[in-house]
């Protein structure tokens, strides 16, 4: 007959805590002793997955809520009944199929997730019809029907910054009103798909645009599970007052918030789930105050640039430190703002993992191939350039004795969707950029050593063919060096150097070369949660 291994296991644990119990204090693995209360308390090895910088092995200490507190036995008696409680834990987390971190508590709500994504679009619809009595949402059965034929499908003239941000942005809230109702990412990437299409056969009398619908579509999903799991990783945190959680709540429902509309619907709002884990994940963030030095007209940067004030923030999520990786278990954002003469945004960058798996275990270091999705948009007072892209990437560490780790990034693939700036093209109201497809590559090594010092360099190349726009071909060449310093527990001093080139080959006209070169200077604080 064959015997439950568990049955073993706890009576291991009784007869350890009543032999401990007669000839000395209980003692528990990796636990302390704080007054009357035992607290287990396990490190855990976690390699943030970065893909821009070095990924590091970094101590994580459990948060409180997670920790277990049994009151001191006083003599056999308690004994038995601390050991009983003890196993009965232990037990639960050995045997038990815990969920993931974005498991799903609720069942999947499809009346209502149907509303809200229908309401994402009768809300703009209604503003532009009855408020700003726009001509272009005065649609008729006529419009949808010739809407409907592939021929129809065209390039709109769209501000840059709606096409490349705005669109993707109101894509993220086709793709939560189903996420944050408990559907899964292939389900709510679906329906950010059906949300654009509906929008541009149905929602204007213009023609339906080929490249709203990829950004939207693309852009949305990024951006979408992006912000869900951010917001669900927040909410996870351990709190302890009915404030704490509130203001939790109110955060989390600025990064997503579809997800906050249906907490408050729910009755969740402010309240611990029973039955949900603390969050497997960990973000490590990075933000950056500091002064930039550039120069767009003269190539001379030292000379004759120009000073700026500029912010960044760099966030890291990692779901697991697996060699199995799926969509979202790692992304990467960094968003940086400045007071040039460009715009206040001057770059969104977001990396995501949507598989990937160990490769080349023959060899020295550690070594992992991962699919990823790409969104990019960049604006400085050079250039700009928007894009979405799938990369296969291959990621390495090396360890260089105890104190210093190499991790290298290869990695390219081709590119959706690329929009760059044309000084030849007056296309419509408002577009003065090509779009088409192309291909990048991605390179990078980051040297991190004695916990304190971490040098980087980075490279990522780019071609581009205008498929609407004048005739053209352009190429994107980015190269940057990094050198940090950690000066006091989490602050430290980052300083940057690079250059930005963009050439545009035109048929029909001269080429246009545009360069930014730049040196950065900023403190910085970093933080784990």
């Amino acid at each position: 007959m064959k015997q439950s291994p568990t049955i073993y296991r706890s009576i291991l644990f009784l007869f350890l805590n009543l032999f401990i119990t007669i000839f000395g204090p209980p003692v528990f693995t990796n636990s302390t002793v704080r007054g009357s209360t035992y607290m287990s308390q396990p490190v855990v090895q976690c390699s943030i997955l970065n893909p821009l910088s070095a990924a590091g092995s970094i101590q994580v200490e459990p948060p409180t809520d997670s920790i277990i507190r049994f009151a001191a036995p006083q003599n056999l008696t308690d004994s038995i009944t601390v050991s009983m409680r003890q196993i009965k834990w232990i037990s639960d987390r050995v045997n038990a199929n815990l969920p993931d971190s974005i498991a799903n508590y609720q069942k999947k709500n499809f009346l209502r997730a149907g509303i809200e994504w229908f309401s994402i679009q009768a809300i703009p619809a209604s503003v532009n019809y009855f408020i700003r009595k726009d001509p272009v949402s005065h649609i008729s059965f006529k419009n949808f029907f010739s809407h409907l034929k592939f021929s129809a499908w065209t390039w709109d003239d769209n501000l840059f910054a709606t096409n490349q941000i705005a669109h993707p942005y109101h894509g993220q809230f086709y793709f939560n009103s189903f996420r944050s109702n408990n559907f899964s990412f292939l389900q709510s990437t679906l329906a950010t798909v059906a949300g654009s299409y509906i929008w541009e056969t149905a929602g204007e009398t213009e023609p339906p645009s080929i490249n709203d619908i990829v950004n939207t579509s693309f852009g949305g999903t990024i951006l979408g599970e992006m912000t869900h799991r951010l917001s669900q990783h927040l909410l996870a945190r351990p709190s302890v007052t009915k404030g704490q959680r509130n203001k939790k709540e109110i955060l989390a429902m600025l990064i997503n918030p579809m997800n906050g509309l249906n907490r408050l619907l729910d009755g969740r709002w402010g309240n611990t789930t029973k039955g949900a884990v603390v969050d497997s994940s960990l973000v490590h963030t990075e933000v950056e105050l500091g002064i930039r030095r550039f120069d767009a007209k003269e190539h001379d940067v030292l000379n004759r640039g120009k000073n700026d004030i500029y912010a960044r923030i760099k966030l890291i999520y990692n779901n697991d430190d697996v060699d199995k990786k799926k969509p979202f278990d790692d992304f990467f954002l960094n968003l940086e703002i400045g007071s040039d003469d460009s715009s206040i945004v001057n770059a969104v960058n977001v990396y995501a993992s949507l598989y990937g798996n160990r490769i080349l275990s023959n060899l020295t270091g550690r070594h992992r191939g991962i699919v990823s999705a790409h969104f990019d948009f960049l604006r400085n007072e050079a250039f700009y350039y928007g894009s979405q892209s799938i990369n296969y990437n291959i990621f390495s560490n090396y360890n260089i004795g105890t104190r210093t780790k190499l991790s290298t990034i290869l990695g390219g693939g081709p590119v959706v969707l690329a929009a760059v700036p044309d000084p030849y093209l007056h296309f419509g109201e408002s577009r003065t950029y090509d779009y088409g497809p192309g291909a990048d590559i991605r390179a990078s090594a980051t040297l991190s050593t004695l916990n304190r010092l971490k040098f980087g360099i980075d490279y990522r190349g780019g071609y581009f063919v205008t498929i609407s726009g004048n005739k053209s071909h352009h190429y994107l060449h980015t190269a940057s060096t990094s050198a940090s310093v950690r000066i006091w527990k989490n602050f430290g001093v980052n300083l940057y150097s690079g250059y930005f080139r963009l050439e545009g080959h035109y048929k029909d006209h001269q080429n246009v070369n545009k360069d930014y070169p730049f040196v950065r200077l900023a403190l910085a604080y970093n933080s784990e949660y």
